[in-house]
C-alpha cells in the first residue's frame, strides 16, 4: 500500500521533513519512491519556505491510490490540495498540564462528594465496639536432643 508520509532529516533537535511517497512496509526514513515536497516546522507559519509541495505529483499519486498520513493530510489541507481533515477529539491537549490537574480535582470532588454521602451511611463502622486482635503466635525453636546427631 502506498503512503504519502513524512521522512525526518536534519540535525539533532532541528528537524526537517521530506514529504515522500513510499510503500508502507518500508522504514520511515528508508527507501521511498518519490520525494514530493518538504516541511520545515521550525519556520513560522507565515513564511513560504515552511512548506514546499509538488502539487501535480501529489495529485498523480493520490489518483494512483496513495493514502496521506494524518500529518501530511493536514499539510495538504492547509495548502488547499485536499479538504482539511476533521479535528481529533483530544480536549485535554489544549489545556496546560498544571491546569489539567486542577480541572480533574474539581470534577472529582463533585463526584466524590456525591458518592461519600451514599456510602457514608452504609459502611460507617460503629465507634463503640473495640477492635479485636488475634493473639500473636510465638515461634518455638526445636533443639536437637543430646543423643541425636545434628542435622546438616
Amino acid at each position: 500500500m502506498l503512503k504519502i508520509r513524512l521522512s525526518i532529516g536534519g540535525a539533532k533537535k532541528r528537524p526537517v521533513y521530506k514529504i515522500v511517497v513510499a510503500d508502507s512496509r518500508f522504514p520511515r526514513d528508508g527507501r521511498f519512491i518519490e520525494k514530493v515536497g518538504f516541511f520545515n516546522p521550525l519556520l513560522p507559519k507565515a513564511k513560504k519556505e515552511r512548506v514546499n509541495l509538488e502539487v501535480e505529483r501529489i495529485k498523480h499519486w493520490i489518483s494512483k491510490g496513495a493514502q496521506p498520513t494524518r500529518r501530511v493530510s493536514r499539510i495538504l489541507g492547509e495548502a488547499k490540495i485536499l479538504p482539511m481533515p476533521p479535528r481529533g477529539n483530544n480536549p485535554l491537549k489544549a489545556i496546560p498540564k498544571k491546569d489539567r490537574k486542577k480541572d480533574k480535582e474539581g470534577s472529582d470532588k463533585l463526584s466524590l462528594d456525591a458518592t461519600k454521602k451514599d456510602t457514608a451511611t452504609k459502611t460507617e463502622p460503629k465507634k463503640d465496639e473495640p477492635k479485636k486482635e488475634a493473639p500473636k503466635a510465638v515461634a518455638t525453636k526445636t533443639e536437637p536432643k543430646k543423643g541425636e546427631p545434628k542435622k546438616k
